[in-house]
């Protein structure tokens, strides 16, 4: 049976004309088709609605790597997304001797092309149908919370099984505080293959300095290839698998993207949070975000002091350097625009004007008159105990080897139910994802960084207070609140002498996958200092997972009931928050001024590139290769790929499109619909808009397609890739 996408139902979201002002909007494919006419307005030459078809052009063509976006430009399955989209599979492929992190990869032929590591995909939507009142109409009212939400979940895998029986990936998720739910059905691709990925000194021009800052000088850019079994399905990576043949792959503008210039960005955000209410916002402004910004930062002081003298040890932990120095800097940026924009303030005023609609008739009272207390009492439940669950949650987060144990032992007791009664997460539909995150461990496994980190959340443990103890952890260690820092310190710094001075099956990959694919009871009987630890913290894992169902039971009520009362207020077109699902923002490319006496222009060039040069600095150390190719620009005005007006090559531009994190790598199209940049970052003044749109100000950060067709041809010399865009080099 083909399955097609079902039009779009929600006719609670279109109450109102379209406006024509930038208020920002991560849309629905199948919302385009309301949307076209504002899309039109701004320029857009193709068939606006041609977005709310996924089999088609150009959604067909749009992918997501699990975190990232990228998009197929070549009919043999040929890949582009950004650079740092790929470190994961430049950090598999390094050696001591041979960094491909630090200098990139280029296969000189397909046979070449080296295997993007385990657990690397490709994912392709190819439906979407609303589910629900298959998801909640049934459920009888005196559920109570947990029961409704595993009641939720039992309809949402009942439909995932239905749905995977044709062979596709499919996933129930939802949409507008659960007012509305939608199945969307994917075919997935396992053999991910790097083709390409320049230097990091390119493809990071600028380092932790200028992320998320104007002007970028970025070629934040990588290619990769999918490759399928000869019969031309999905399978595991083999060298005898051939590349996949994409019905659709967009084809690249070598023109790029200038001034003015209307720009369509489709990808898959990965979650935004304007939807909440203001006391979560606070709860994220005014406890969250600090933390994250405090532990991070410590962490990443960690890191690079194990990192020392170490290409083994800064090969194995660059992944998480990376990743823990960008959510730092964004979280920064969030809680210095917050404060600027006076978003709490905002927030309470928006919220406090809906409930004044809400009392201000007496139906609307009647259906909506508490919810916003109800989802407070909610918010403060959670606060209460918010110091200990992010506490155990970072002892997870900080240790690989205890994660892995917690995986392990929580895989052996779910294998002994059946699988429709197992945790989504355990299903055996989910066995091969976890057996990968299992062998890649090994590549990211640090023995002496892993419990430098787990010895940094043990103190958080320390220092909780007494209503919020770890007791298992207290237990074990000896710890009681109100220790001392210095006996705190002694204490689990003898502890962790035990610890890691016995052998662990957890840190040796062969006994780790043999552990996997172990009887659930033998697992369960496993002595091992990694496993012990992880059943030590089982009974207070399992609390907080049934607290959390609890919660999103509740707010399977409350959600929709909030949701609906903003709708009714506000009527109009409503984009739902991000939630890794494709989606569709647009634009034009234009400047902007952040602060008083300050206008930023649009484009950069290869000039700022060279401007920025500073040899021996780590993050500005441009490759002579470059600046020799520069040179010759910049003394002509001429050459491949240079802009008449500008005199120089493009390298970055900014727009107004409205994108987040999981945006990266999304394929930017311009009015014809053809490629002619990627998304890769947002401006540091408006990242708050991930919690309250700024319409004015926001800004995205693209790479300008003609930086990348330059850089690839006339600096690394892979003339190979450009040809399969399409583009003589």
């Amino acid at each position: 049976m083909k399955r097609v996408a079902a039009p779009f139902l929600l006719a609670v979201l279109c109450l109102a004309p379209v406006a024509t002002h930038a208020d920002g909007g991560m849309w629905m494919p199948q919302q385009m088709t309301d949307l076209a006419p504002r899309l039109k307005k701004l320029g857009f030459q193709g068939n606006a609605k041609a977005f709310s078809d996924l089999t088609g052009m150009p959604m067909g063509a749009v992918v997501s790597l699990g975190g990232c976006s990228a998009s197929f430009v070549s009919k043999d399955g040929l890949i582009i997304t950004n650079h740092h989209c790929v470190t994961g599979a430049l950090q598999y492929n390094a050696t001591p001797e041979r960094n491909a992190v630090k200098e990139g990869f280029l296969a000189a032929t397909r046979e070449e092309e080296a295997w993007a590591g385990p657990g690397s995909r490709v994912s392709v939507t190819v439906a979407v149908r609303e589910v629900t009142k298959d998801v909640l109409g049934k459920l009888p009212a005196d559920l109570t919370d947990i029961q409704r939400q595993q009641a939720i979940e039992k309809k949402a895998k009942e439909l995932t099984a239905a749905c995977e029986k044709e062979g596709l990936r499919c996933r129930v998720a939802s949409f507008f505080e659960g007012l509305k739910w939608f199945e969307i059905a994917q075919v997935e691709l396992k053999d991910v293959r790097l083709v390409y990925a320049p230097p990091s000194s390119i493809g990071n021009y600028g380092g932790e300095t200028d992320n998320w800052r104007w002007p970028r000088h970025t070629a934040d850019f990588a290619f990769l290839r999918a490759y399928v079994g000869k019969d031309g399905k999905a399978a595991n990576f083999d060298k005898s698998n051939v590349p996949f043949k994409p019905k659709h792959f967009l084809t690249v503008d070598p023109a790029g993207a200038s001034p003015g210039d209307v720009v369509v960005v489709a990808g898959y955000p990965g979650r935004t949070e304007r939807h909440v209410t203001a006391r979560e916002m606070k709860d994220t402004i005014e406890w969250n975000y600090p933390r994250v910004v405090r532990r991070y930062g410590d962490m990443l002081a960690i890191l690079a002091e194990q990192s020392k003298g170490s290409k083994e040890t800064e090969i194995k932990v660059a992944l998480r350097v990376r990743g823990l120095a960008n959510s730092m800097k964004n979280r920064q940026g969030v809680l210095e625009g917050a404060k600027k924009g006076k978003l709490l303030d905002k927030k309470a005023a928006a919220e406090a004007e809906l409930q004044a609609w809400i009392d201000a008739d007496s139906s609307r009272k009647k259906k909506y008159g508490t919810v916003i207390a109800a989802m407070n009492d909610l918010q403060a439940m959670r606060e209460a105990v918010r110091e200990r669950d992010a506490t155990l949650a970072a002892l997870y987060m900080n240790s690989s080897l205890l994660g892995s144990a917690r995986s392990l032992r929580r895989l052996a007791e779910e294998r002994q139910k059946p699988d429709a009664d197992r945790e989504p997460e355990f299903q055996q539909r989910n066995w091969d994802r976890l057996r990968e995150g299992q062998e890649r461990l090994q590549r990211t496994l640090d023995l002496g960084a892993d419990r430098a980190l787990l010895r940094y959340a043990l103190l958080e443990a320390a220092a909780l207070p007494q209503s919020q103890r770890i007791e298992a952890l207290d237990a074990l260690i000896g710890m009681t609140a109100g220790l001392a820092e210095a006996e705190s310190k002694a204490k689990v710094d003898a502890w962790l002498v035990t610890l890691y001075g016995t052998p662990s099956k957890i840190a040796d990959q062969k006994a780790r996958l043999a552990l996997f694919d172990a009887k659930p009871e033998e697992v369960l009987a496993t002595k091992d200092p990694f496993l012990d630890l992880a059943a030590a913290l089982a009974p207070l894992d399992k609390q907080n997972r049934d607290a959390a169902k609890a919660r999103g039971g509740a707010m399977s009520r409350l959600g929709p009931v909030y949701m609906q009362a903003m709708l009714d207020k506000a009527g109009g077109l409503v984009a739902p928050d991000a939630n890794s699902t494709l989606r569709v923002t647009f634009g034009t490319v234009k400047g902007v001024s952040p602060q008083d006496g300050i206008f930023y222009l649009p484009q950069t060039t290869l000039q700022g590139v060279v401007a920025k040069a500073k040899k021996g600095d780590p993050e500005f150390d441009a490759p002579p290769s470059l600046l020799a190719a520069a040179a010759q620009v910049l003394a002509t005005g001429k050459g491949p790929f240079v802009d008449p007006k500008l005199g120089d090559v493009p390298v970055d531009f900014l727009s107004d499109v409205d994108t987040t994190g999981g945006n990266s790598g999304s394929a930017v199209l311009n009015g014809k619909g053809k490629l002619v940049g990627l998304l890769f970052d947002g401006t540091y003044e408006t990242i708050a808009s991930d919690l309250l749109f700024d319409p004015v100000n926001t800004r995205s950060i693209q790479v300008d397609i003609r930086y990348v067709l330059w850089v690839a041809s006339q600096v690394s010399g892979a003339t190979r890739v450009v040809e399969e865009l399409g583009v003589k080099p």
